[in-house]
C-alpha cells in the first residue's frame, strides 16, 4: 500500500480504540452512518475529504499521518482470549483489541532494533490443566518452586507482555498469537498485583492449552483458571508447606510464599482436599466480611516488564524516548505509554534523534529470572 493512500482499516482501529461505534462517531463528526461505513469499507472507493479527515483526527486523537500507513495485523475476537469475557461489552473488547494492534506495531519497532528472546511456549493442547502446568514447569526448569516473577518468566520464554491502561476491571487481561508464532499477553494494571499475576498465568494457560481450538466459553475459562492455580501453586509444594493451613490468618501468612491472593490460595487448598467444603465456605464468608474480595490485604509489589525496562535504558543512552517512537509509528505518545507498565514517561520536549537501525550485541536482551 502506498504511504499516500488512505487506509480504511486504520480509521476502524482508531474509532474502536476510542470506544466509538459508527453511530456514536458519526453523530459527533456530523456524518451519516452510511458515509462513515463507506470510509471504513474495503469494498468502497469513498474516502473522507481533507476537512472531514482533520475532524476525525481531532476527535479520535490520532495524527492524520496514522491513517496513511500500511496495514497492520490486529488481534480479533476470534483469536484473542479474554478474562471475564461474560461481563465485557463489545465496545470495551474492541478498544482493548485496538490497543493490542498498537502493541503489535510497537513490538515490530522494537524487534527491528533489538534481539528479543525467542518464544519457547509448548503446545499442550489435549492435556488436562494440572498435567499441563506440571509439564511446563518441568520443561522450564522450575520444578515446584514458587515463581518469583511471572512476567519476567514469560518474557524469558519469548512471550511479549504489555500493560492495558483500561480504567475498568471488566477488561482483566487477554492473550493472542501474532502471525501464529509470537505470543502476546496483555495485563490490566487496574487490578491488584496478586490478581495480575494470576491473570498472567491464566493467559499462559490459554496459550499452551487452546492454541488450535475454541478459546471461548465457561469451560475453556475454567481450564485456564485451573492451569493458573496449578502453575502458581503446585500440588507438591502446597501439600508440603500448607497442609496444616486451616484459617484466614494462616492463609494470609502462607499466600506470600506463592504470590497469590488469599482467595486463590483458599480455593487451591479446597481443590486439593486440604480444606473441607464447610471450612472453605466459612473462610470465604470471613474473607468477604473482612473486605478481601475488593482489597487484597498485605499486597505484594506489582510485576512489570523487564524487557521494556532494559530497552528504554538502552534507548535513553541515544537520547530516544516515547516521543521518538510515537513519531515513527505516527501515534500519540500516550498510546505508547499505556503499554509500558509506567516504565517510560512522555518527555516535555521530544528528541528527534533516530535510533540505531542495526541490531548490536548490546541490543540482545536476556531476562534475569
Amino acid at each position: 500500500m502506498s504511504k499516500l493512500e488512505f487506509n480504511k482499516s486504520r480509521l476502524t482501529l482508531a474509532r474502536k480504540r476510542r470506544h466509538h461505534t459508527k453511530t456514536s462517531l458519526s453523530k459527533i463528526c456530523g456524518l451519516t452512518v452510511r458515509s462513515l461505513t463507506s470510509y471504513e469499507s474495503p469494498a468502497s472507493n469513498d474516502v473522507p475529504s481533507n476537512a472531514t479527515l482533520e475532524k476525525l483526527s481531532n476527535i479520535l486523537d490520532f495524527p492524520i499521518d496514522f491513517f496513511f500507513q500500511d496495514e497492520t495485523e490486529s488481534p480479533t475476537p476470534d483469536n484473542a482470549s479474554f478474562r471475564s469475557f461474560s461481563r465485557l461489552t463489545a465496545t470495551q473488547r474492541d478498544s482493548a483489541l485496538a490497543s493490542g494492534s498498537i502493541a503489535f506495531l510497537l513490538n515490530d519497532w522494537i524487534e527491528d532494533r533489538f534481539n528479543l528472546p525467542p518464544f519457547s511456549v509448548p503446545d499442550l493442547s489435549g492435556f488436562r490443566a494440572e498435567e499441563a502446568a506440571e509439564i511446563i514447569r518441568t520443561e522450564w526448569g522450575i520444578g515446584d518452586k514458587p515463581i518469583a516473577n511471572v512476567v519476567h518468566l514469560l518474557e524469558s520464554k519469548g512471550v511479549r507482555v504489555f500493560s492495558l491502561m483500561e480504567d475498568t476491571k471488566e477488561v482483566n487481561a487477554f492473550s493472542c498469537w501474532k502471525g501464529g508464532h509470537t505470543p502476546f499477553v496483555f495485563l490490566n494494571t487496574y487490578k491488584s498485583a496478586e490478581s495480575s499475576r494470576f491473570d498472567a498465568a491464566h493467559e499462559l494457560g490459554h496459550l499452551v492449552l487452546h492454541r488450535h481450538g475454541d478459546n471461548k466459553g465457561k469451560g475453556i475459562e475454567n481450564e485456564a483458571n485451573a492451569f493458573a492455580s496449578a502453575f502458581l501453586m503446585p500440588a507438591t509444594s502446597i501439600l508440603r508447606h500448607a497442609s496444616s493451613v486451616k484459617s484466614v490468618d494462616q492463609i494470609l501468612v502462607s499466600k506470600k510464599s506463592w504470590g497469590v491472593s488469599a482467595i486463590a490460595l483458599a480455593f487451591r487448598l479446597n481443590r486439593l482436599g486440604l480444606l473441607t467444603d464447610w471450612v472453605y465456605r466459612s473462610i470465604c464468608i470471613e474473607m468477604s466480611t473482612r473486605g478481601m474480595r475488593t482489597q487484597e490485604p498485605e499486597p505484594i509489589p506489582r510485576e512489570s516488564s523487564q524487557i521494556i525496562s532494559k530497552i528504554f535504558n538502552i534507548l535513553r543512552k541515544d537520547g530516544i524516548g516515547i516521543f521518538t517512537i510515537a513519531k515513527d509509528l505516527k501515534i500519540g505518545p500516550e498510546e505508547i505509554q499505556n503499554l509500558l507498565f509506567g516504565l517510560a514517561t512522555i518527555p516535555v520536549n521530544g528528541n528527534p534523534t533516530k535510533p540505531r537501525s542495526s541490531k548490536t550485541a548490546e541490543n540482545t536482551l536476556t531476562i534475569v529470572k
